[in-house]
């Protein structure tokens, strides 16, 4: 009888799972672990050293490790890179000092009542304590940011600005009403009267709490903040790493995002003349605008849209084109209970009660859709994105350890290969229809855009003189050009592209991730196609790359190649 494989890899990772779930409780809720969603984590210094701490033994327990197969050396590969970069962080001083409009600790505060369950009274009582421990909560990470302040480790001005700006929306000081006292109005009738004065009393406490951490970040931390928000190169390199678990060429891939650029407007002008002969790219979107077939006018609407899109997708490419398990073969479209403008996907809870999610913040300024503009974006957050990815991911629990299904996320990776999705559902028919076909051009414009942009503003680069756009030859990109630049290269809401610029000022590296992303897969499969030959099974690469799981592109080439 052959005895049972232990890999060890497997055992210490999945202890790392529990340990940095006991500690931030938030990214237990987050990913779907039971037994968490009562509790806080300690966002203090000392909480933050003891995260930190535990990043150092766990890499230097698994890299001690050797595998004994395949399967284990991918997970320690992916387990060092990914921890590793976390370490790095913390010896270069980045990590407790952040803040930005797109992700903070406030924010993940705010964010994790979304995927909290609403259904029983253990439900409410859950959230009732996580209201309750608030304000102990918000204390500890205004410490930790007043302690980093008090040593010269700040962000950006303008990006404490524009935070407190959102909390001034979350709180009710500005727009329709705060997001706490929204919250607790969705309790069901029967829950209980003391439990109801309970939630009421604690959702005050924490909109407080939260006003007042918004008033720290106008009142004391804008002012002391960075001049600028460009970040420079070296840490711009290792945000990069940290993003797509790979190192690139930035001088390289900035001069092929102008040419990607350059690409892709040559098809959209092509496109936009199949919609309307003689038309400009912006013309034909006007027209598409005016198709009453082709618009939404309200939330429901779009709501109900998006999951009869994403159910069809699953419906027609499970079984021909993709293995879909069987629980992966239901998502829930949601409409956000924010007004931020963001397009998100969460992924489902270990045992698969809670969903995977698609969610729309929708700005209070935008009213109407366009199908045409957003089928495309369907595909990216459902299927085949980041709904078959990372549902299929989680649901593998024979190839992947826990750590590997649950907590390891690489953005080049995962938007790479929703960019990827994309252009592969155009390549399948699925976006045949010009108009449709023109949201996904102006969808991966957008990308393209970002890789320019991003890498130039934080860079401080040059135009190139020989642009070929002509766009301010020989200027040096500055946050003003950059917002300039993406709205002559994408047909979004203003909105939308004041906070996407703002998102990529204060999240550096992570916006050139998608089509970095999407040009390594791509590079992948070709790789793939030129070892096997005739015998090249285009579904079979798929799966076998999904069963990896989320990995560095790095680790993901080189495990690739093994195979």
């Amino acid at each position: 009888m052959v005895g049972r494989v232990t890999r060890e890899v497997d055992a210490r990772t999945d202890r790392y799972v529990e340990e940095l779930c006991a500690l931030d409780p938030l990214i237990a809720t987050y990913v779907g672990v039971a037994g968490h969603d009562a509790e806080l984590p300690d966002l203090s210094p000392d909480g933050m050293a003891a995260v930190e701490e535990l990043n150092r033994t766990a890499y230097a327990d698994v890299a001690a490790i050797k595998p004994v197969d395949e399967r284990e050396q991918v997970a320690k590969e992916a387990f060092l890179e990914r921890v590793g970069l976390d370490i790095e962080f913390t010896e270069a001083q980045l990590d407790r000092k952040f803040v930005s409009v797109i992700t903070s600790g406030i924010h993940n505060l705010r964010e994790v009542f979304d995927l909290m369950p609403t259904d029983t009274e253990d439900d409410w009582a859950a959230i009732g304590s996580r209201l309750a421990g608030m304000p102990q909560a918000v204390a500890g990470y205004t410490a930790t940011l007043r302690e980093e302040a008090a040593a010269g480790r700040v962000s950006a001005t303008a990006q404490y600005a524009k935070v407190a700006d959102q909390i001034l929306l979350w709180t009710g000081q500005k727009g329709a009403g705060d997001f706490f006292t929204g919250l607790i109005k969705r309790a069901p009738e029967g829950t209980p009267a003391s439990l109801r004065t309970e939630l009421e009393t604690s959702a005050a406490k924490a909109n407080e709490a939260f006003a007042e951490f918004g008033r720290f970040m106008a009142e004391d931390l804008a002012p002391n903040g960075l001049p600028k928000e460009a970040v420079g190169r070296d840490h711009y390199r290792l945000a990069s790493r940290r993003f797509l678990g790979a190192e690139i060429d930035l001088e390289e891939t900035y001069a092929w995002g102008w040419e990607e650029l350059k690409r892709l407007a040559d098809d959209m002008a092509a496109t936009a003349d199949r919609i309307l002969p003689g038309s400009s790219v912006v013309e034909a979107a006007a027209h598409l605008d005016k198709d009453p077939a082709r618009q939404l006018t309200s939330t429901d609407a779009l709501k109900e849209w998006m999951q009869g899109a994403a159910d069809r997708a699953i419906a027609e490419l499970a079984d021909v084109h993709f293995d879909i398990p069987e629980p992966v073969r239901r998502i829930e479209c949601m409409i956000a209970p924010t007004t931020d403008g963001g397009i998100y996907y969460t992924g489902p809870s270990e045992d698969f009660s809670r969903p995977g999610r698609m969610w729309w913040s929708v700005p209070e300024s935008v009213t109407s859709f366009g199908t045409w503009r957003e089928l495309t974006t369907v595909y990216h957050e459902g299927v085949p994105g980041h709904h078959l990815q990372v549902a299929q991911t989680a649901y593998r629990a024979e190839l992947l350890n826990r750590w590997q299904r649950l907590m390891c996320w690489v953005s080049g990776h995962g938007e790479g290969w929703a960019l990827y999705a994309e252009r592969l559902m155009d390549d399948l028919g699925y976006l045949d229809d010009p108009g449709d076909r023109l949201g996904m051009l102006d969808g991966q414009s957008f990308r393209a855009a970002r890789v320019i942009i991003d890498i130039g503003m934080h860079l401080e680069l040059t135009i190139p003189e020989d642009n070929p756009f002509g766009f301010h030859p020989g200027e040096v990109w500055t946050p003003e050009l950059g917002r300039e630049f993406i709205g002559q290269h994408c047909l979004m809401e203003d909105a939308f592209l004041d906070f996407e610029v703002a998102r990529y000022l204060g999240w550096p590296g992570q916006a050139p991730s998608y089509k970095v992303g999407e040009r390594i897969w791509l590079q992948a499969r070709e790789d793939a196609r030129a070892r096997a030959g005739a015998a090249f099974d285009m579904k079979a690469f798929h799966r076998a790359a999904l069963d990896l799981g989320s990995l560095g592109l790095d680790p993901l080439r080189a495990a690739l190649g093994r195979i």
